[in-house]
Order: structure tokens, then sequence, then C-alpha cells
């Protein structure tokens, strides 16, 4: 199960009092204050984790809660800090906080006609990046803290602060540097594995891929890239018809589009259409995406009919690259990558 995005409710630890409490031992009946202070609360920390790849874990339980610091005590003793709790979530986790303060508020909120009213609080992409959701609270200060020559026996303590709460949203949002574009049986899911050593699931049949698959492809003299299949688009995507938004999403870190289309029309539509179609569903859902640089696979090149429609695909885009590509029989693969190298691809780190 795939699950790129969730509501979860986070609570840090409350500070631990600090204490009133004076020296009573037997040859010292009247002591002077030693109240302990109270221990810090722990923070709730989300941290970028590499082995992670989606919100699953938050399925089974969306909340994280701390422990609170815990009371001071007598003889100076500070209460223990209670330990931070650290949510793991993968790189390219965006988080939001809802401003309902309860979650039974939040829960009204996402049934209401308004929805839900959210305002963005962290972008987390670098592997080992954290960010205090819910900062703990600070333990309060025992009586021996006001000591002094004129209040021998002070009775002043503070209380633990109270810490954060509140109702977040992770939405997942996967990083690569080039994402496929196309309709269900493009051929999308086929060419990542090809170029890559990802394992999509290929079938043919439409929508077999249900969550993006990120492939990385390695060039010459240690360089690679990362390419992010997305599922198939459909028209009216960009209203979040067929899940539309949840696929869309996935796209919007790229720095390159691969727009595949299937040049046989096998799936009974036109090449030019497919193409117009699939840029009109990227503006429409987002126009600083579809000012991406971007480029045209020509995929199922060895079916029937494919090379009169290439041919008439380039005089209808002169100007835009076309990579003509057979995923299934592995030709023009090579160009394809020499393309992306150009492009995208990067030195790996540490060579």
């Amino acid at each position: 199960m795939f699950i790129d995005h969730i509501r979860i409710i986070a609570k840090a630890g409350d500070g631990g009092n600090g204490v009133v409490h004076f020296i009573r031992e037997k040859f010292r009946p009247k002591g002077g204050p030693d109240g302990g202070d109270g221990g810090n609360g722990g923070s709730v920390i989300l941290r970028v984790d590499p082995s992670a790849d989606n919100l699953k874990a938050y399925s089974y339980d969306p909340k994280l809660i701390c422990k609170p610091g815990e009371h001071g005590a007598g003889a100076r003793r500070h209460g223990k800090t209670s330990q931070d709790v650290i949510g793991r979530v993968p790189p390219g986790t965006v988080v939001y906080r809802s401003k309902a303060t309860t979650v039974s508020e939040a829960v009204e909120l996402e049934r209401s006609e308004e929805g839900i009213d959210l305002e963005p609080v962290a972008d987390l992409t670098e592997y080992g990046e954290e960010f205090v959701l819910c900062q703990g609270g600070k333990g309060g200060k025992g009586n021996w803290h006001y000591k002094s020559s004129t209040n021998q026996s002070p009775e002043e303590h503070t209380l633990g602060t109270e810490a954060e709460f509140g109702v977040y949203y992770l939405e997942l949002r996967r990083i690569a540097d080039a994402g496929m574009v196309g309709f269900p049986n493009a051929g999308k899911s086929t060419l990542v594995s090809k170029l890559s050593k990802a394992e999509p699931k290929i079938a043919n049949y439409p929508f077999t891929t249900l969550n993006p698959m990120v492939g990385v492809v390695e060039f010459p003299k240690f360089r690679r890239c990362t390419v992010a299949d997305i599922p198939g688009l459909i028209e009216g995507a960009h209203e979040n018809r067929g899940l539309g938004h949840e696929f869309l999403r996935h796209i919007t870190r790229c720095k390159l589009l691969l727009f595949v289309i299937d040049m046989a029309g096998s799936e009974g539509r036109h090449p030019i259409e497919d193409l117009q179609i699939l840029r009109t569903e990227i503006k429409m859902y987002d126009e600083d995406v579809a000012k991406f640089d971007w480029l045209i696979v020509a995929n199922k090149m060895d079916l029937e009919g494919a090379e009169e429609n290439l041919e008439i695909f380039k005089q209808r885009f002169p100007k835009v690259s076309i990579i003509p590509i057979s995923a299934m029989e592995e030709t023009g693969l090579d160009g394809l990558k020499e393309e992306l190298d150009k492009r995208v691809g990067y030195r790996r780190a540490g060579v």
C-alpha cells in the first residue's frame, strides 16, 4: 500500500514542575529550601530518512506523542527530561499545519465545504534534515532558586510550561530529476525498467502503475540521474479526475519532463492529440510546472504506423526535441540516455 498524504496528530511533552521542599534531617530540622527543578518535555521531530519511500507507517498510528518531563524532587534533584519522538519521513515531504486547535475541529474542517485550512511550514528534501514539529515544554524551577538573605524559606516555585500541540498534514512529492508523463499504456513503466534497475509492475492494461516509481539511470564517468514513472494521466486530470492531483503533484520537483507518447496510436488515439491534452492538463494544474524543460519520447516505434505518425509529428512540432525509441525492443535508449545525461545528469557523490 502506497500512501503519499496523511493527517497526523503531534503533541510534545509538557515540562515537569519545580517543587517546594525543605531539608528536614535529624540534625537539621529546619534546613533551607532544596526543591529541585522539573525536567524538560520531549519535542516531536520529523527527520528525513532515505530508507522511507512513502507515509504508510502513519496510517497505522497517526500520532506522535511525547511523554512529559518528570517533576523535581527534594535534595535539588532534577526531574528526568523525556526523550524526543522522531517521526521518519521520506525525502520530498511537505508539512502543513492545520489551523484547527483540536482533532475534532480538524475533522469538521475536512468535511465542510470550505475544506481544510492549511499553512505550509516545512519542505523536507535533504537526507538527515530535521524539523521540530512541536517544541517540548520547559521544566519549572524549584524553590531553592528563590532563597535570599531576606527570604530563607521561599515557597515560590514555577510550573513546567505547556508543550505545543498540533494537527498536521504530510504530503509526499517524489523527488526525481526527470518525470515521465503520458497516458496509460504509453510504455512508461517498461521504459523506466529498461533505463534503470527499477522493477515496476508491467501489464497490458491501463493504470498498472498506481504510485510513482523512481529509477536511477547510470551514465559513464560515474554520472547518474533519477527518473520518476508517474502513473498515467487522463483528460481532466487537473480537475482531479482519475486521481489526477494524486499523480500530478509528484512532477512538481522535476527538472525535466519526458512526455512519453504512443507514436503508433495503438490505443486508438492520435499522438498529436495525446501531447496536446497532456500539455494542457499540466498547464491547467500548475503554470510553473508547464514552463519546465521538456522533450518528447516517441515510444512504440516498432509498431505499424509509428514511422508515418512520427513524420507528421515532426512537422507539427518542428522546434521540440523528439527522441524515437522502442522500450519493448530496447532501441533508441542510448540516444535517450545521452540526452538525459546532458540535461539532468550529475556526478555521483564521493567519486
